[in-house]
């Protein structure tokens, strides 16, 4: 089977066509399939034209049209659908049923059902009211997108998500979303997001110096304060515990974190590493004892399978999260991981001075956590779910 994958924008800088398409895009090519992932990268133009293999997928980013505005987006658009059909594809897989995966869609959605690919239309988020419509800038309270964005991208999913071929979402919460939406169970398929490969984070373990807390995030899904809050809970009981603090957030979060620290007399206990790439992870996991999950009840989070999750507990890190969403489908609370209740600021403290306090505790719970997410949402096993999507097999 021919399959062309779409997506918004480049593999950088965000993670959704790095992190689920591509590793999705591989596990089809090692069952056969012929896979080419189009990508516009307007967000990394120095990747225009380029073209490559990667573990037997084609990954082709477009060249970028003169830079008009309004004009750009339309054929940017028209550029993604050419090439999609020069590749004469079975399937067309449209990643975001957003910006110009969605101005993809409308305009494959134009030819014959007869005479076009079956067009499957991916959701690994909620964008409209209550998704990321309404994050705002915590500090100013700017809106990310502005009304007319708003506007625009709330009717493209609705209209994405109604009038797709097939469905595929990443999480419960967004599959019973598309159903209220209308559309009929048979066309939603439920396609969490993936473990890569054994090889991508190697299983780590914790290390056995000073207890290091981590806090592997984009900040946004959680009040800043409640992570100094905890870590002063903590300290509380293990003097000694500090917080090793990873990610970088989309307004500058990790900055006002540090602020709190300062304000708290916490400065000395917290690290901020920021950024790292994904082949270090390992590194920088094996220096925590264990790792911190906050994630507040929202709509935004609820409909997320969070990534770093199961980056966190397919390398064997501990980890100790909110019980929000697919968080509760991804832990096993007691066997591969702590689950508090949402805003148990309390019980949040207490788990993981626990299990700050029981090293063979964490190392049971590191290497449970390793097997089960490797072995239930390794993508080679979740590929044939994309399959049935794809009207195969």
């Amino acid at each position: 089977m021919r399959t062309v994958m779409i997506g918004p924008f480049g593999l950088r800088p965000r993670g959704t066509m790095a992190v689920r398409a591509l590793p999705m895009a591989r596990a089809l090519a090692a069952r056969g399939h012929t896979v080419t992932v189009l990508l516009p990268p307007w967000q990394n133009p120095e990747d225009a034209g380029r073209r490559w293999e990667d573990r037997g997928v084609t990954v082709e980013n477009i060249p970028l049209p003169p830079r008009a505005p309004l004009l750009f987006h339309l054929l940017t658009a028209r550029r993604l659908v050419a090439r999609a059909l020069a590749l004469r594809p079975d399937v067309v897989h449209l990643f975001k049923p957003k910006a110009y995966s969605g101005l993809a869609h409308s305009l494959l959605a134009l030819w014959p059902r007869a005479h076009r690919p079956r067009l499957v239309v991916d959701a690994d988020d909620w964008e409209g009211p209550g998704g990321w419509n309404d994050v705002t800038d915590p500090l100013s309270g700017r809106p990310l997108y502005s009304a007319p964005q708003r506007l625009f991208f709330a009717r493209q999913e609705r209209w994405g998500l109604t009038h797709a071929d097939a469905v595929t979402v990443a999480s419960c919460t967004l599959q019973s979303l598309v159903w209220a939406l209308g559309v009929p169970s048979e066309r939603v398929f439920y396609v969490p997001n993936g473990w890569p490969s054994a090889d991508d984070i190697p299983p780590v373990r914790p290390a056995d110096g000073p207890p290091s807390i981590l806090l592997y995030t984009r900040f946004f899904e959680y009040p800043l304060s409640r992570v100094i809050g905890l870590l002063r809970r903590v300290r509380e009981r293990v003097p000694q515990a500090r917080l090793l603090v990873v990610g970088k957030g989309l307004f500058g979060e990790e900055d006002r974190l540090l602020e709190l620290a300062c304000a708290a007399g916490l400065e000395d206990a917290v690290e901020y590493a920021g950024w790292v790439e994904y082949r270090r992870l390992g590194d920088v996991f094996a220096r925590a004892a264990l790792a911190i999950y906050p994630f507040d009840d929202t709509l935004i989070n609820r409909t997320k399978c969070p990534v770093k999750l199961l980056d966190l507990l397919g390398a064997g890190v501990p980890v100790v999260a909110e019980a929000v969403g697919e968080i509760r489908e991804v832990i096993r609370h007691g066997e591969t991981g702590y689950l508090v209740s949402p805003g148990d600021e309390d019980g949040f403290a207490e788990a993981v001075i626990r299990l700050l306090e029981t090293p063979d505790l964490r190392r049971r719970l590191g290497e449970q956590a390793a097997q089960d997410v490797r072995a239930r949402h390794a993508w080679d096993r979740l590929a044939a779910e994309v399959e049935r999507a794809y009207g195969w097999g």
